[in-house]
């Protein structure tokens, strides 16, 4: 059962040098390459080893409490199979961090930032000799409990201005977010998710593990909003179906288990006590808390 995801916040950083593409051959060593300012800007931003370089990034990370540590015992998780799904063990066979606790904080509890693409590039199969005129890096960081979006653009911000005014550089740089979102966090106590993990056992016969991810679905917040209700993440797909990927799936197993699942979950919801006891209500307190700080954020939010 996931009660926690990570938001995004997607950059593009643009860099022009021209108003057309140029031959490297003929213009290449009398012009400042747009190219070079980019891929300078784009390797400060993140080290080798996953470290976010951009200053203060970590300062509102919600604190490892213990009993957050307690729970990383429960998820079946095995870093030699993670190998294999993320597809490393035939290349490197290793991963960033060293234990199954490590490996899976760093999955879902702690930010990070990866670099995507670069838009404008030349990318095509052989050799071209192309000085492109502007080049668009994509790059986004996944944040977690306690981050801002607001907060964490403007860190960018300064950060990629300090880095390429140290460069000298008379190209154009200009540094936009296409699109964010807020991270989500619920308390597997709240009645929504013991509703929920009593409809998986009943219909599994196992005692559902209490999972975060880190990937980012916005829409869960706009539906608790609507609904004014606590969202959970119903158990039924399956961790290869290859989400977003070119052959993605779901086992016709699992989609009617989901339908049995969904009953369940309602009539489980049915036999709720009517009065919430004390741990319940501190999880709902603290979603109403959390829903009300993603709302004002939203609201704020232009739309483009």
């Amino acid at each position: 059962l996931t009660h926690g995801l990570r938001g995004n916040i997607y950059f593009h950083l643009e860099i022009q040098c021209s108003t057309k593409d140029m031959h490297s051959g003929v213009i290449g060593g009398s012009v400042n390459e747009g190219m070079t300012d980019l891929v300078h800007l784009m390797a400060k931003l993140v080290d080798s080893q996953g470290k976010i370089l951009v200053p203060g990034i970590m300062d509102d990370v919600a604190p490892v409490t213990d009993r957050e540590m307690e729970s990383y015992k429960q998820v079946d998780f095995d870093p030699e199979v993670y190998k294999k799904d993320a597809g490393v063990d035939t290349v490197h066979n290793t991963l960033l961090h060293p234990t199954k606790e490590a490996v899976l904080m760093h999955r879902w509890r702690y930010p990070t930032l990866s670099l995507h693409g670069i838009e404008g590039a030349f990318d095509g199969v052989g050799s071209k000799t192309v000085i492109p005129a502007k080049v668009v890096g994509k790059f986004s960081i996944r944040i977690v409990p306690n981050m801002h979006p607001t907060k964490v653009e403007e860190l960018v911000k300064k950060h990629v201005d300090t880095e390429f005014a140290k460069l000298g550089s008379p190209n154009k740089m200009k540094l936009t977010v296409d699109k964010a979102s807020m991270s989500w966090y619920r308390e597997p106590d709240d009645p929504n998710f013991r509703a929920a993990a009593a409809a998986t056992f009943r219909v599994h016969g196992v005692e559902p593990s209490f999972t975060r991810e880190g990937g980012s679905i916005p829409i869960t917040e706009v539906l608790e909003e609507v609904c004014d209700a606590v969202c959970v993440h119903i158990p039924i797909g399956a961790s290869d179906d290859g989400a977003h990927s070119q052959n993605e799936k779901i086992d016709c197993l699992h989609y009617l288990n989901g339908i049995k699942l969904m009953k369940c979950y309602l009539d489980e919801l049915a036999a709720l006590p009517a009065e919430p006891d004390a741990a319940a209500r501190a999880a709902i307190a603290a979603a109403d808390a959390s829903r009300l700080a993603s709302n004002k954020w939203r609201r704020k939010c232009k739309v483009q």
